[in-house]
């Protein structure tokens, strides 16, 4: 496993997000023009959505449908744990919620550096795992907010305003507003990431020239672009994350772990090949810093940003390209 982190860290994906924590910690001008960076973002979602359509065309649904059960379950679960462990913690609820909804949804890039550390040791996965990021998106933010109106309604108060519920009015009725329903399951991640799946699973491999030279050989190259603006962003939100405490930076590296074991085990139970189980471990062991602050910031405008932004972005997404990739391909290797 020794050999498998040192190649991952001197990878150049690994060593230019480095790059821009080093820029960030030396208060270098390096910076990335706003819309430079979203398109990026934007360039990756489709890039991993059309890439996992064209996939998707070659399976049948009794295929995919163990793996999507799996991923459901772990977008349900994922988040009660965390809110477990942190009202353990002493956290106050608000932060919990908005934690447990962060750690339960996916990193889109993290996959993305997973499926190219894959990619060299030669290691092949399912293609229909590309469709699962997706699945992985909304769930843990349905359930965080469902479990945050049980808690109001135990105490007796609501909070209908900020999270989307209306007083007096059954509870499967009024779950989540329409504007939270728009930022978690439309929003720009989840939409181009579903729309360029359907794509590239109703053009199927006759979309391949067409998307092979910008989408597919590209990607990695892009990815390393990317991830230079995410050093540089995570190294400015480190200092944030510090003022928390040392218990919530050990639940950073924690969670992640905890998290991917349990995602490789059913990876390994569902009988996904070793580079799918290792995806199935990234998927539940990372964080999101895109769907779900969105919609936290409008269904839980209490949970401080710099909490759950500052984690996922500036501990738990460092630490899994580093040393959770590798981790989870090693640990799906002794399963297999």
């Amino acid at each position: 496993m020794t050999d498998i982190i040192i190649q991952n860290l001197l990878s150049p994906v690994v060593l230019f997000f480095a790059l821009g924590i080093l820029a960030a910690m030396v208060k270098s001008d390096l910076k990335f023009p706003t819309a430079l960076s979203e398109t990026l973002s934007i360039y990756l979602l489709i890039a991993i959505g059309i890439k996992g359509g064209i996939e998707l065309s070659h399976y049948s649904l009794s295929t995919v449908i163990k793996p999507i059960l799996g991923t459901l379950f772990l977008g349900t679960f994922i988040p009660i744990i965390v809110l477990f462990i942190l009202r353990f913690m002493k956290m106050d609820f608000k932060n919990a919620i908005g934690l447990a909804a962060t750690y339960g949804s996916v990193s889109i890039v993290t996959y993305g550096a997973a499926t190219s550390f894959l990619s060299e040791f030669g290691t092949k996965y399912e293609g229909f795992m590309n469709v699962l990021v997706v699945l992985l998106e909304s769930p843990a933010i349905f359930v965080s907010l469902l479990l945050l109106k049980l808690n109001e309604e135990n105490q007796g108060h609501s909070l209908s305003q900020n999270i989307g519920f209306t007083a007096g009015k059954p509870m499967v009725s009024g779950l989540i507003n329409t504007k939270v329903i728009k930022e978690s399951l439309f929003g720009k991640s989840v939409l181009l990431l579903l729309g360029s799946l359907v794509i590239g699973w109703i053009a199927g491999e006759g979309a391949l020239p067409a998307v092979k030279p910008l989408f597919i050989d590209l990607y990695p190259s892009v990815l390393m672009i990317f991830l230079l603006n995410m050093g540089v962003i995570a190294g400015q939100r480190l200092p944030e994350v510090k003022k928390h405490g040392w218990k919530i930076l050990l639940f950073a590296i924690f969670m992640p772990v905890l998290s991917g074991i349990l995602g490789i085990f059913v990876g390994n139970y569902i009988g996904l090949s070793l580079g799918g189980t290792t995806l199935m471990g990234v998927l539940a062991g990372s964080a999101s810093y895109i769907a779900a602050p969105a919609a936290l910031r409008t269904s839980v405008p209490e949970a401080n940003p710099s909490i759950y932004l500052g984690l996922s972005l500036g501990i738990t997404f460092p630490f899994n390209l580093i040393f959770g990739i590798p981790l989870y391909y090693s640990i799906a290797q002794w399963l297999q």
